[in-house]
């Protein structure tokens, strides 16, 4: 199974420039998510992330990494009214740097779940060599809930 930009925002909140998944290529709802994201001269972080030597920031890579494994969860059903929240990040090394014109290849496979947090296993490679490996820990969560939590906060600052 495959997925078109419109599909994958209707499974994740992000919006550009922060949506990092152009197309999902390999998708097994609620087990496994391969993405992917080409990397372009204009997108944000390039411009201070190193002026003259351009280079994704590993927390984007990350992230990325995390926005394929929320499409994994939440493409098994079950996820509307949700959104998914880190809850840990384990075990990422770092092997290559990502450069402008490189195609990320996003790889999450959800591990295990219990209730509403759950771990992926996640790769990220350029032309099949080893750019980011992590180990994610999600939860998923009401958006509803969230936005109440964040009204609540935001009458007890006033």
């Amino acid at each position: 199974m495959t997925l078109d930009r419109a599909q994958i925002e209707a499974l994740l909140p992000h919006r550009p420039p922060f949506l990092l998944v152009d197309e999902v290529v390999e998708l097994e709802p609620g087990v496994r998510c391969v993405a992917t994201r080409t990397l372009r001269d204009d997108d944000f972080w390039f411009a201070g992330h190193f002026p003259g030597s351009p280079v994704m920031p590993g927390v984007l890579i990350v992230e990325a990494l995390a926005q394929a494994a929320t499409i994994a969860a939440s493409s098994g059903g079950g996820a509307e009214g949700k959104v998914g929240l880190f809850a840990g990040i384990d075990k990422v090394r770092f092997k290559r740097v990502v450069k402008p014109g490189d195609t990320l290849r996003l790889e999450a496979e959800i591990t295990s779940v219990h209730g509403p947090v759950g771990k992926a296993k996640c790769v990220a490679t350029v032309d099949g060599q080893l750019a980011c490996r992590a180990e994610l820990m999600f939860a998923v969560v009401d958006a509803a809930a969230i936005a109440a939590g964040e009204a609540r906060l935001k009458g007890e600052a006033s």
